[in-house]
């Protein structure tokens, strides 16, 4: 299975709550009715991020598909074309991007709908190259992260290499997604977490605004 991640920023002077409304309202509506998606998901950040700063993205969504050809013909459907062509109406097309990925699970635990969770913005470290990355981050740090005992589930998106051909760099290395019960004990930092953190800088640029909190909505 693959699964396509896109970054969403409403568009310029909506306000938060109807952008929110929107897209989980007519748009979900609409992406619901595209044949070929097995996993629809939206997540939103937290009103609390925003009281500190305006973060990078509103949120992100989730489409994954049986294989790329899947993908390919569901894209070519009437109901991808309209839920295409909605976009504008609650997204800023200047800023919005997408990545094609595989997931790769290093937690697999339950989750709920109450949770929050953590969606981190990978980029790779100078220098270093894709394969090298992508291998560190699955056999290195994430089993570091799954040391953690307060992460509940723990998923890897790692761009298909072909993202990378002909030198193309895309929008990001990586997404990670982790899940926690709520957000005191995300911030709770045991040796562990204490450990994950100082291993960062061996294969990660580091953007402190390259985080948002969330909370998401399964749709399928």
């Amino acid at each position: 299975m693959i699964k396509v991640i896109f970054f969403i920023k409403r568009k310029p002077g909506m306000e938060l709550d109807a952008f929110r409304r929107y897209w989980l309202g007519r748009h979900a509506q609409l992406v619901c009715k595209v044949p070929g998606v097995r996993r629809y998901v939206q997540s939103h950040t937290l009103d609390s991020i925003y009281d500190k700063r305006e973060p990078i993205w509103d949120g992100i969504a989730e489409l994954s598909y049986d294989d790329l050809d899947a993908m390919r013909r569901s894209a070519a459907t009437p109901e991808s074309r309209a839920a295409t062509e909605d976009t504008p109406n609650f997204a800023d097309m200047t800023r919005g991007a997408g990545l094609l990925t595989v997931e790769v699970v290093q937690k697999d635990g339950a989750t709920n709908p109450w949770m929050v969770k953590m969606v981190g913005f990978a980029t790779r470290k100078a220098g270093m190259e894709v394969e090298a990355f992508q291998k560190y981050w699955r056999e290195v740090h994430g089993p570091l992260a799954c040391k953690l005992s307060q992460l509940r589930r723990y998923v890897q998106c790692h761009p298909l290499t072909s993202a990378y051909r002909a030198g193309h760099q895309p929008i990001y290395d990586g997404v990670a997604l982790s899940w926690f019960d709520n957000t005191g004990a995300m911030r709770d930092k045991p040796p562990e977490y204490r450990a994950l953190r100082r291993d960062e800088p061996n294969f990660l640029e580091l953007h402190p605004e390259n985080i948002i909190i969330t909370r998401e909505h399964v749709f399928i």
